[in-house]
């Protein structure tokens, strides 16, 4: 009788036992994710074809939910996206202490350039993990970089390699550079100059563009006179971020030379005409949940999400410093849709990547073009390089 009471309560203790694990091996697991912007303001179009499209961003930051939350379906973890918009002239200080700070490890941002050292540099950011998700500014991957900060987008020098490797390919050594007024031009400018440097390239002419902003209104008769020049060039370069007068340049040169850089052949991290390595789909996808094309910013918030999902499956992890270690690791192979695995740089946190190189409605070439090898990685060609860095957080 002894012996079969015995028998039970071993039974009983062994069946408890196995529910209790099974119960804590299916546990969700939850990892939240914050995701901060500031308002924006339609800032002046060049063209009225250009629609203001205001949630930049934050719908690839849903699709990517959706696909990693997919994934943690089979791994038990759930990803949820926490938004938060700063207001024009809201305090950057404020809504970091008063709604995200000890609540939230990981953090993506679409941001201007100060604002994400701002951040940066906040003793409760100290903690976080940042993903910038939409600059390109090549100072937060030198000077001013920062260990808690990792840059999803292409810098400007990633993308003028990108075009440098092409025109090099090409044969077409002798540029005329036109920059605009505005700083982000002047930064453009700098990438382009040390590109062409890198490469051979000469500049053989380098105008500013000082007309009035309405290019539309000045195009048939300044553009002509503006682009004569002494000496013949192959190609004519382009910085103009803002979009103010690109476009009108095209056609109306004193002599017909294609035209790259921030207008016609462009360097970007994503195009809507790219359809290899699985792009089409994601393309599709993109459009039936936000009824538009996917944009660089977009796509730089999908892979934010993705990179912090891939690093916690592969760390059955919601932590932070599993999940940082594992993306500063070489195990990391992201998918990007452009054919090659994707990784951060241990020296200044850029997502290394292939370049788009496309027309307005084509996709011209994918950088790094072939022929430029590197030691360790060709995609390490594109930008700035390890012994070339000026970041020093990690040495």
């Amino acid at each position: 009788m002894c012996r079969s009471i015995l028998t039970l309560f071993w039974f009983l203790f062994i069946f408890q036992s196995v529910a209790n694990v099974s119960v804590a091996a299916n546990a969700e697991q939850v990892i939240h994710i914050a995701y901060l912007t500031r308002e924006q303001i339609p800032s002046a179009a060049m063209s009225n074809l250009d629609p203001f499209v205001p949630n930049k961003g934050f719908d690839g930051a849903q699709l990517a939910i959706l696909d990693t939350n997919t994934t943690g379906k089979f791994t038990h973890q759930n990803y949820v996206l926490h938004p938060f918009t700063l207001a024009i002239d809201g305090s950057l200080v404020d809504i970091v202490a008063q709604q995200i700070a000890g609540k939230f490890d990981l953090l993506i941002v679409l941001l201007p350039s100060q604002d994400i050292t701002t951040l940066a540099d906040l003793p409760a950011a100290k903690a976080m993990l940042i993903f910038d998700a939409a600059s390109r500014d090549d100072a937060l991957r030198n000077e001013a970089c920062r260990a808690n900060v990792l840059h999803l987008l292409p810098s400007r020098a990633m993308r003028a390699d990108a075009l440098g490797q092409y025109l090099m390919k090409k044969r077409w050594h002798k540029w005329f550079l036109v920059v605009g007024s505005a700083p982000e031009d002047q930064l453009a400018a700098e990438a382009l100059k040390r590109a062409a440097k890198r490469f051979n390239m000469k500049i053989v002419a380098e105008k500013n563009w000082e007309h009035t902003p309405d290019a539309r209104r000045t195009a048939q008769a300044d553009v002509a006179v503006f682009s004569q020049v002494d000496e013949d060039y192959d190609v004519l370069v382009v910085a103009d971020e803002q979009g103010l007068f690109g476009e009108y340049l095209d056609y109306r040169t004193w002599i017909p030379r294609p035209i790259v850089g921030t207008q016609g052949l462009t360097a970007t991290a994503w195009h809507p005409t790219h359809e290899q390595w699985g792009a089409s789909q994601i393309q599709n996808r993109f459009q039936a949940l936000a009824g538009r094309w996917m944009s660089e910013q977009d796509y730089g918030a999908y892979l934010a999400v993705r990179a912090i999902g891939e690093a916690a499956t592969r760390t059955h992890s919601n932590q932070l410093q599993p999940i940082r270690d594992y993306l500063f690791s070489d195990k990391l192979a992201l998918q990007g849709y452009k054919g090659n695995p994707l990784s951060f740089r241990a020296w200044d946190g850029q997502l290394r990547q292939p370049i788009l190189l496309a027309a307005p409605r084509s996709l011209v070439a994918v950088a790094p073009i072939e022929g430029f090898l590197h030691p360790k990685t060709e995609l390490d060609t594109l930008g700035t390089d390890q012994p070339e860095s000026h970041c020093h957080w990690n040495h």
